[in-house]
């Protein structure tokens, strides 16, 4: 299928929140399937075995980090326990030849079928992403528009870590505006 068509494989995650909003565009996969067919690719695997995530087949498409770290559960990873790296970046230098972009990593997979609405509703929530790659983030912005949120760009991959776990917006209903006053004020661990 051509690029730019609307289909999306999805690697290891759950496939239901996917299938309720593509239908048929998009579905659950192995991580050689995913990887093969997939135009965008959804990674929502633990750090520590990002390892695995295959590099040749991903090369020129759009990979969207969906990643938190827990030393508890990743391991000590040095680059980012002294943040001198985001999880999104730590996967793009895996990934040299792709294109990863931040998104969905602060919003439970259960509430990307529970907490869309439609655009303009005043309400609706915002959804954050990053990347360097200015095609890639539109497909991106499109993806988190079709799940009923707002896209809320914060800018190039080095600036992920302002969405992830223990900043403001982690987690939050917030609306666009709301999460983008969030993101600006969040502060790095090393910096508290």
């Amino acid at each position: 299928m051509p690029r730019g068509r609307s289909r999306c494989r999805v690697l290891d995650i759950a496939a239901a929140p996917i299938a309720e909003v593509s239908g048929t565009a998009a579905r659950a996969g192995t991580t050689e399937e995913a990887a093969r067919d997939g135009d965008i690719v959804v990674v929502a695997i633990p750090l520590r075995v990002s390892g695995a995530v295959p590099v040749e087949p991903l090369a020129g498409k759009t990979v969207i980090d969906t990643s938190n770290y827990y030393w508890q559960r990743d391991g000590h990873i040095p680059e980012l326990d002294d943040e001198s790296t985001t999880t999104s970046e730590w996967l793009q230098a895996h990934l040299p030849q792709s294109h990863v972009v931040k998104a969905f990593n602060h919003i439970l997979a259960g509430e990307l079928t529970t907490d869309g609405r439609p655009a303009g509703d005043p309400g609706r929530r915002g959804a954050v992403l990053a990347g360097d790659d200015e095609g890639a983030k539109a497909e991106v912005a499109k993806l988190i528009d079709r799940f009923g949120f707002d896209p809320v760009d914060i800018g190039p991959l080095a600036e992920g870590w302002r969405i992830q776990r223990d900043t403001p917006g982690f987690g939050a209903r917030h609306t666009a505006d709301q999460l983008r006053a969030e993101v600006a004020v969040a502060k790095r661990c090393r910096d508290m």
